[in-house]
């Protein structure tokens, strides 16, 4: 699961939540070079004629699309949430792509965990609501591990809120 629970001495837990990073850097080279070797393997017909510098800047174009896009998504996944539960603050931070910080913040005791099955941006949608505001957490995740974020969640804030 894309989110860790610590909790140390005391009964203050943290949570934190990142999007899936399904391809790694090693994943990425290999995808490149694959699909730089697969398509140049109908350039091989047109070495020696004046076709080839017809087609062959539109396979670098393409392979530089590709290169763009991978690299675009890995830099939109680098979203960080992180909810600090303690028995007088619920503290959640949401790192954006743009490097700002938004912060929510209400008393554990107040907050309700709700869960959206239909209505939302996505199915089974999370969110916190308290101190006259709602906010999402966990938006990035599968439909699964919305659902087990909001059990577990749920749980930790009744177990600290109504000790």
């Amino acid at each position: 699961m894309p989110y860790t629970w610590t909790e140390d001495s005391t009964d203050a837990s943290e949570l934190r939540l990142w999007p899936h990073k399904s391809l790694p850097a090693h994943g990425f080279a290999a995808t490149i070079l694959g699909i730089f070797t697969l398509s140049t393997i109908p350039l091989y017909g047109l070495i020696g004629t004046v076709l080839l510098w017809g087609v062959l800047p539109f396979m670098l174009m393409a392979l530089g699309a590709m290169w763009y896009a991978l690299r675009r998504n890995n830099r939109d996944l680098e979203i960080m949430e992180v909810l600090t539960l303690t028995p007088d603050d619920l503290h959640l931070t949401r790192q954006t792509l743009k490097g700002e910080a938004q912060e929510w913040r209400c008393n554990p005791y107040w907050t309700q965990v709700n869960i959206h099955q239909k209505g939302g941006p996505v199915p089974n949608y999370v969110t916190l609501s308290g101190a006259g505001r709602e906010v999402e957490i966990g938006a990035f995740l599968s439909e699964d591990e919305r659902k087990a974020l909001y059990a577990e969640l749920n749980d930790k804030v009744r177990r600290i809120a109504h000790p």
